[in-house]
């Protein structure tokens, strides 16, 4: 096989890997492989960014490798050879005594030193740099420019791989969090005594975090709940009841916390604090099955939803992530304002100007949204329905409408209208989409209601149901 082909199959193979598999080591593995063999190189190496320390950490190697027991080799941007072709976001080719070169940087647990010749490449999506590669030989080589250019271009697959295994692994940790709040919200509701409901949150905030310890601490300075040791970074999230601070949430570990883990942990001090205020009340002779039965018909909803949504083969990860997120967001506002209430029903003119606010900062629309709410009521379950029918129709508003959307909610003859209309001149949402069905479903099943959709230069879409 000649040059040529050999390195068309390369390109191939490398556009397979990169499709073959989420688990971004395995794909990395196959591409250093690949490359080295179909490049002639004695080895291959691919460093990957690591954003939050601004280093490049070698993730792959082929023709050799790190010493067991060791850390992963890591390189400041612009340091080594490999790290001036990530600073400049350029080639870099040495064709013999690469080790003499002033930028060489070795490791001690990585033999580098019976190499050559090295040609470097970053690996950029768009304008994102995402890490850089490098192939080795032990007899000097000079790679021609054809080589170089087939490098950049397996470092462009490799960036798309990146990219998917980000949105994967942001997937799973949504999931994982769902799963930490489902484990607790299932502890309170199943547990009469407060003391229990609280050693369940201290538990599965310490798995879900990957703790080494955590306490709630009480108002008056009582630890309630200790578990585990103190670690070299901590949390402290405060529990808030009705715009009370009523104790804190305290969580340790060895590594830093993420933003992600921050939210996280908000969210679950969000549910200490509902735990601490109904276990009391429980105290108090008041039971928590109602709690029990909107938390557990919530998250089947958002079974039902992410289920519906993966049946969709041909939705955009990074779109589908974002309208799920969006769904969990408009069921946590239900029960938010049935939290704050403390009662069946949810007003929904409160309800509605939340979810207006969360999707037109969500999704940074710079349109002129204005809403005309008359006072309306409804049980919480018909509240949860009524928030996905409107976060999925001012969703569409908001990214295929025109540059004014108008919300309308009133009474009518018995029934309750909400109508959702745009000025025109976007694209109109496709009829048979993910979300649409979903409106549909819910219109029909949970409201008992009819959906009408029109588009005639503008769009309006209108739901009505008895009230």
């Amino acid at each position: 096989m000649d040059a040529s082909a050999r390195h068309l199959q390369l390109l191939t193979d490398t556009i397979a890997a990169v499709n073959s598999s989420l688990d971004l080591e395995e794909v990395l593995r196959l591409v250093a492989r690949n490359v080295a063999d179909a490049l002639g190189a004695d080895a291959c190496f691919v460093y990957l960014h690591d954003e939050r320390a601004g280093d490049l950490v070698l993730r792959a190697t082929y023709g050799t490798r790190v010493e067991e027991m060791t850390r992963r080799p890591r390189l400041h941007i612009g340091e080594g050879i490999t790290g001036w072709a990530a600073a400049e976001r350029a080639p870099v080719m040495l064709p013999s005594n690469a080790e003499l070169d002033a930028r060489f940087k070795s490791f001690p647990n990585l033999p580098e030193d019976r190499f050559e010749s090295i040609l470097a490449v970053p690996i950029l999506a768009r304008d994102r740099m995402e890490g850089a590669l490098n192939i080795r030989t032990v007899e000097p080589r000079e790679f021609t420019t054809g080589e170089v250019d087939l490098l950049l271009a397996i470092a462009a697959q490799v960036a798309q791989s990146i990219q998917h295994a980000r949105l994967y692994a942001d997937a799973q940790r949504r999931v994982e969090e769902l799963e930490a709040l489902a484990r607790i919200s299932e502890a309170v509701s199943d547990s009469l005594y407060l003391e229990e409901s609280l050693a369940a949150i201290v538990e599965t905030t310490m798995d879900a975090l990957a703790a080494t310890g955590a306490a709630l601490v009480l108002e008056d300075g009582n630890i309630a709940w200790p578990g585990g040791r103190a670690g070299s970074f901590a949390e402290r999230v405060p529990l808030r009841w009705r715009g009370r601070q009523i104790g804190e949430l305290v969580c340790d570990r060895d590594a830093p916390f993420t933003d992600a883990d921050r939210q996280l942990l908000a969210s679950i001090a969000h549910h200490a604090a509902v735990a601490l205020e109904h276990g009391r009340a429980v105290m108090r002779g008041v039971l928590a099955q109602e709690i029990h039965h909107r938390v557990k018909n919530n998250l089947q909803t958002v079974a039902s939803l992410l289920r519906l949504q993966a049946r969709d083969g041909h939705a955009d990860p990074r779109k589908a992530l974002e309208d799920s997120v969006n769904r969990v967001l408009a069921i946590a506002a239900v029960h938010e304002v049935l939290t704050e209430r403390r009662d069946d029903d949810v007003e929904l003119q409160d309800l509605l100007d939340r979810l207006r606010a969360m999707l037109v900062q969500g999704l940074g629309a710079r349109k002129r949204v204005e809403a005309v709410l008359e006072p309306v009521s409804l049980a919480g379950a018909r509240a949860t329905a009524l928030a996905l029918v409107f976060s999925e129709l001012l969703q569409n508003a908001l990214e295929h409408g025109g540059d004014d959307v108008r919300i309308q909610l009133a009474r009518r003859n018995g029934d309750v209208v909400l109508a959702i209309a745009d000025s025109g001149g976007g694209t109109a949402p496709d009829g048979d989409g993910t979300g649409l069905s979903i409106v549909r479903a819910l219109v029909r099943d949970e409201l008992n209601g009819r959906f009408d959709l029109r588009s005639e230069g503008a769009t309006t879409a209108e739901v009505v149901f008895p009230a």
